[in-house]
């Protein structure tokens, strides 16, 4: 299951396929290799060059930087792509005082997930648009909505406006994470690109892990509005210096930019993600899961997607995404163990710190702290991902290993977060599991990249992207789903023939911070409660976790050359 000796779809490609070694959709010009050892031999290979910068869809090679002008372009860029990571958990402590000030623990799942239902619609989008478009008017894009959005939130009189300042974020952060990582594959080649990675994926990774401890640590000492306020001037900072330091060539052709946008792609794919968000959040949340609203969002939700696969398959000139690489299987099976992987770790990363408040009785900056090990299993894993792929060029024996430590750490979660638990098994396993996904990360990029063509890599990494965002925003909902209805029904088995039970079990739900004031005799009742729910969660992480482990033996091994040119 794990490498096979032929590539299942050689028809896709201009050129017949060599081995499972070929990246799919090939330029058969770029694989030509010419004599050397005469001036005519090196016009030639410079017309041959010249032509292909030119030829329809082809995009030209950026020139590889000196280390220190990369370090300077990258540097600028992972100032904001931390910020961006650390919104996208920020809230995940934030979300007691929040709700507290909103007066709704439920809106608090709109505010979490319109940030990655806005990074969902808008990160297909960022692989072509800036394609077209270039990729530095594609990241000043990102860090203007990204801070506008972010001031929104700190402003916010009310939580629709919360909400719809997640959503701005969320187009800009989203587009912030995709335009980063395409600029690098666009400077560094495909040997020295898990390395590189995995620094990024540090930063990443140390922004998620941090989000929660430094909302909760701005709340403490400040105003939980605070913690968007102070992201913004870096945000900004950030985008001027990488703005300058940004020299992407765009490939030109015939047609004008406008003309070569898939507006029909577009609307169809932003709307069916939208729709299927709206739906999956809705349900069980905002409204039953029998009402019209879920009825109406989930099938229209995948008429659009029909619609969408058709239009990019059969009339787009520049498609958005080419479905067609999806059928390739290391991209689908790269795409669906983002997918997967992103679900499981957004299910660990906010409720675990439920747990840690609820039954553990910490406070949110304690919460945030106990997730150290984490950020740095995240940034551990990138980094020594990226240098053992470095130095052996091959990546398919990592994942089988990363697989198997991500599945003894949750193992470990299910069998031990119960009433009580010691001090130490906490870091060990969420070490583990941060590990785990920060080596993912890497490996499933560099497996989406060395499986297509240089000028497909921005296309497909954004369409990964999705993958992770829908799955983020998904796992946020069935997750939430399965905490809120278990924790009812055991209060209700608990506590619900006693005189006021439906009021005070409601505000028991909304609010974890409220679990201090429940009378005398329904503490211990309240905290088993919301441990049984909790076990909920992490056999849902559990089975997600296998399902990721089982997806990734599909991704195949692809050379890693080691130059922009893949020669």
């Amino acid at each position: 299951m794990g490498r096979g000796t032929s590539d299942d779809l050689a028809v896709l490609a201009p050129e017949p396929v060599a081995d499972e070694r070929t990246p799919l959709l090939s330029d058969s010009d770029s694989d030509q290799r010419l004599p050397n050892g005469s001036a005519h031999d090196d016009l030639v290979a410079l017309a041959a060059q010249e032509q292909r910068e030119h030829d329809v869809g082809c995009t030209p090679v950026a020139e590889e930087p000196s280390t220190a002008k990369l370090l300077a372009t990258m540097g600028s860029i992972w100032v904001c792509t931390f910020c961006a990571a650390l919104d996208s958990t920020i809230v995940a402590t934030l979300s007691t005082p929040i709700s507290s000030e909103f007066n709704s623990g439920r809106a608090f799942s709109w505010i979490a997930s319109g940030y990655m239902i806005a990074n969902a619609a808008c990160q297909p989008l960022s692989g072509k648009l800036t394609d077209i478009y270039g990729r530095r008017a594609g990241f000043v894009f990102a860090c203007t909505f990204f801070s506008i959005g972010t001031l929104i939130c700190g402003l916010a009189p009310s939580a629709n406006v919360m909400i719809f300042g997640r959503i701005i974020a969320g187009m800009g952060g989203g587009c912030l994470n995709t335009v980063s990582t395409f600029i690098a594959s666009d400077l560094i080649p495909l040997r020295k690109r898990g390395l590189w990675q995995g620094i990024t994926n540090i930063v990443f990774g140390t922004g998620m892990g941090l989000g929660g401890i430094f909302g909760g640590f701005v709340n403490d000492r400040l105003n939980w509005r605070w913690a968007f306020y102070i992201q913004a001037p870096f945000i900004v900072l950030g985008g001027i210096i990488a703005v300058t330091m940004i020299d992407i060539p765009i490939k030109e052709t015939d047609k004008s930019k406008i003309k070569r946008v898939d507006f029909l792609g577009a609307i169809t794919l932003v709307t069916s993600l939208v729709l299927l968000l709206i739906g999956v959040n809705s349900g069980g949340n905002i409204v039953p899961w029998n009402h019209p609203l879920v009825y109406v969002t989930l099938p229209l939700s995948g008429i659009f997607l029909l619609l969408f696969v058709y239009v990019e398959d059969q009339v787009a000139s520049e498609p958005i995404i080419p479905v067609r690489l999806l059928l390739n299987r290391s991209v689908a099976c790269a795409c669906m163990t983002c997918w997967f992987a992103t679900m499981f770790i957004f299910t660990i990363i906010y409720y675990v710190p439920i747990y840690f408040q609820a039954v553990m009785g910490v406070s949110p900056t304690r919460a945030g702290i106990l997730f150290i090990p984490q950020s740095a299993g995240i940034a551990l894993g990138s980094l020594t991902t990226g240098l053992l792929m470095r130095a052996t060029g091959k990546y398919w024996y990592w994942n089988v290993l990363i697989q198997i430590i991500n599945l003894i750490s949750t193992a470990l979660i299910l069998a031990t977060f119960g009433r009580t638990i010691d001090t130490i098994p906490p870091f060990i396993y969420l070490l583990m599991d941060g590990f785990a996904y920060g080596s993912m990360l890497t490996i499933t990029l560099i497996a989406l990249i060395s499986a297509v063509d240089h000028k497909w890599q921005a296309v497909i990494t954004s369409a990964s992207y999705a993958f992770r965002s829908t799955g983020s925003s998904i796992s946020l909902a069935i997750t939430s789903a399965v905490f809120q209805n278990l924790l009812k029904t055991r209060l209700y088995d608990r506590f619900g023939d006693l005189p006021g039970a439906a009021d005070e079990i409601r505000r028991i739900r909304d609010s974890v911070k409220y679990i201090k004031h429940v009378p005398a005799s329904w503490h211990e009742g309240v905290i088993a409660s919301h441990v049984e729910a909790l076990q909920g969660v992490w056999t849902l992480a559990m089975g997600l976790a296998v399902v990721t482990a089982l997806v990734s033996l599909g991704i195949r091994e692809h050379t890693l050359h080691k130059t922009l040119e893949r020669k």
